[in-house]
């Protein structure tokens, strides 16, 4: 069996911990090529001894110091600063697991996109704030996309290309977060804490709460609509808080393909690894019997505005996509440092989405335009609430 070789950028995050078990666990089918990190220098120099990675890369320049030291008797190449990531995502690699958080992964993920390249997308911000510009670049390349959020995987493993035109709609699953029968007024004193204590996944903070706001389905709904040619009013969202079911497609005949598995993020990262093929894991598997009962719910649109305001902006299209995630991301490091309360990050994504003039995202460019200005807007919301 020829071994695949594997870039992961994010290396110390959530995904890329659980690549790195993966690929641990099938050392005869994967040898690791590069690391990249952001600014743990410790934690990313476990990763690439435990892995053996040729190339390790660190954002923040003034960790290398510590990353020389942590990575001492180590052989392998060693590079630190935004331009190592870049290097990181160019070195010779058959999958790149893209998975930096937020937009500070677009750079890297457009980098991956070479011939050949199977690009394991974890960073859903990149197809969210520059989706066509992402897709464009990997078409001419000659590099495949692959999912890894787990409910596009899902979506991906039972949505037939071929057979499109028979699709009637697609289905995202939501657990709900921890406030799912949380009243508004209760939810206005949520605290971070209670905010970073997911029911069923282990993630890392950012996405944590924008999965208790609902942020992260929204976002999903505009990388389902990159992903799967199929329009807004087509991709649902149900709430299924046992986090079973994962994604499903319902045909035109009545049929409904659903696909399940226990929640855990090594099941999609396996698929994006070993695809066109399978491969063992270590994740449980299902026991229906002891499971019991599957239940879904509609979500809450007063007490989850998210949604309503992700769908408002893949409908508008242009630059409103890169606004929305510019301006939940401020937030949510806002709410994250304590300086806004929980309810306060729908509300400021509402206010920069109605004062940033709509523009254009055809470009690079034009993306980080938009995302800065919206940043600007967000900042100067957040200030004004922390004086009030």
């Amino acid at each position: 069996m020829t071994q695949k070789r594997v870039s992961i950028l994010g290396a110390t995050g959530s995904v890329g911990l659980a690549a790195v078990d993966l690929i641990q666990g099938a050392p005869e089918r994967f040898r690791t090529e590069a690391v990249a990190g952001g600014s743990n220098a410790a934690a990313l120099a476990a990763v690439a001894r435990t892995t053996g990675a040729r190339f390790v890369a660190i954002a923040d320049p003034g960790q290398y110091g510590a990353l020389r030291a942590a990575c001492a008797g180590l052989d392998a190449e060693l590079a630190a600063g935004p331009d190592a990531v870049i290097e990181a995502a160019l070195r010779p690699a058959d999958v790149v697991i893209a998975a930096i958080v937020g937009i500070a992964g677009l750079a890297s993920t457009l980098a991956a996109c070479r011939p050949g390249v199977t690009i394991a997308l974890a960073n859903k911000e990149a197809l969210v704030s520059a989706g066509p510009v992402v897709l464009a670049r990997a078409a001419a390349a000659g590099a495949t996309i692959l999912p890894v959020d787990s409910e596009h995987s899902a979506l991906f493993q039972v949505y037939e290309p071929t057979r499109a035109h028979a699709v009637a709609s697609l289905t995202l699953t939501a657990s709900g977060g921890p406030f799912r029968d949380w009243s508004t007024a209760r939810m206005a004193e949520v605290r971070v804490e209670d905010a970073l204590k997911h029911p069923n996944w282990d993630m890392g903070a950012k996405i944590t709460i924008d999965s208790a706001t609902m942020f992260n389905k929204g976002l999903e709904l505009i990388e389902a609509a990159r992903l799967f040619p199929l329009p807004e009013d087509r991709i649902e969202i149900v709430v299924h808080p046992q986090s079973i079911i994962h994604g499903f497609a319902t045909y035109r005949d009545g049929s409904v393909m659903a696909q399940m598995g226990a929640p855990d993020m090594r099941t999609p990262i396996a698929v994006a690894l070993a695809w066109p093929d399978r491969m063992e894991t270590p994740v449980a598997r299902l026991n229906l019997a002891a499971i019991g009962s599957l239940t879904f719910e509609a979500p809450d649109p007063e007490r989850f505005p998210a949604l309503a305001l992700a769908r408002a902006a893949l409908r508008a299209g242009a630059d409103r996509p890169a606004i929305l995630n510019a301006a939940n991301e401020a937030a949510v490091a806002a709410f994250l440092d304590r300086r806004i309360a929980f309810l306060d990050i729908a509300a400021i994504v509402a206010e920069t989405l109605a004062a940033v003039p709509q523009g254009p995202a055809a470009t690079l460019d034009d993306v980080m335009a938009a995302d800065a200005a919206a940043r600007r807007f967000a900042a100067a919301a957040i200030n004004r609430r922390r004086a009030a």
